[in-house]
């Protein structure tokens, strides 16, 4: 019973961060049918900040990197994205993979291919007992953050008025732009609030590896892209699901192949992604606003 309340710890964990992966992801799919493969990129660019901004401070550091992120992700949808808003969705898919590949070629042109370490939050790193459990204080961290995020989200689309406007828009936005929302705001604060997540997904990711590259953006992108996928697209809540079953499913399989078999525990979690995405293309929740778009 310990070894499988261990599991079901750092299952919760690595899910809760798989979460904020694939709500970054939702957020901007929801409204603007775009699978932003350039939301990588921002965790990235807030690693780097953790990198080479120091401050008084760790929340003085850690607050600059929030806003810088959020700026930045702002910057990309006024530059890359409104540009090309009304056209086509694989013309917005491929742009998002040119800038996601512009910001990695920058990357690595102006700071290098080589890993840059970082230390922030290492006292997190350490290890407490309950009884015969041993838990990791940054995975209560993660939990508890993404729990708080998740319920100051829900309070912001259901309690607001902007918040209002973005459910709208995600369920109609033609018909939300008729009624008086305005799209450039709407569309601006959901590449805010993305870039928040991204940036505490940031924290937590380089909290818990202490390494930053220009390539690290690629397994968060993929992370959120399958939570996303298996949660049904266009669902806010089933990206979530999708994020903590990815989480759950990956812990389960380390911890039940068999030794020689655990190298190749990846290729095992995508067959049973296709396997769940064969008995129910639609995801685990599927969104209405997806299914008329289809």
């Amino acid at each position: 019973m310990t070894e499988v309340l261990q599991y079901v710890i750092d299952g919760a964990a690595l899910g809760s961060l798989y979460a904020l992966f694939a709500l970054g992801i939702g957020l901007i799919f929801g409204i603007m049918n775009l699978i932003n493969f350039a939301h990588g990129e921002l965790v990235m660019v807030g690693g780097y900040v953790l990198v080479f901004v120091s401050a008084p401070s760790t929340i003085v550091r850690v607050t600059l990197m929030i806003v810088i992120v959020i700026v930045f992700a702002l910057v990309m949808e006024r530059v890359a994205f409104r540009p090309v808003r009304g056209a086509r969705a694989d013309t917005l898919l491929v742009t998002s993979f040119a800038v996601s590949f512009l910001l990695q070629s920058l990357a690595i042109v102006l700071i290098g291919a080589l890993q840059k370490s970082v230390g922030i939050l290492s006292s997190l790193n350490e290890s407490f007992t309950v009884g015969e459990l041993s838990i990791r204080k940054l995975d209560v961290f993660t939990v508890a953050v993404t729990a708080g995020l998740l319920a100051a989200l829900v309070v912001f689309l259901g309690r607001t008025r902007l918040g209002v406007q973005m459910r709208a828009a995600a369920e109609d936005f033609r018909m939300a732009r008729a009624l008086g929302v305005r799209a450039n705001t709407v569309i601006a604060t959901a590449f805010a609030l993305s870039g928040l997540l991204a940036a505490v997904a940031a924290l937590i990711l380089v909290a818990q590896t202490g390494v930053v590259s220009p390539t690290m953006g690629l397994t968060v992108v993929l992370a959120a892209f399958i939570a996303t996928i298996v949660g049904g697209l266009g669902s806010l809540t089933g990206a979530v699901l999708g994020g903590y079953v990815l989480g759950a499913l990956t812990v389960a399989l380390q911890a039940t192949l068999p030794l020689g078999y655990r190298p190749y525990r990846d290729a095992f979690v995508f067959a049973i992604v296709v396997l769940v995405l064969i008995l129910r293309p639609q995801g685990l929740i599927s969104s209405r606003a997806v299914v008329e778009r289809v």
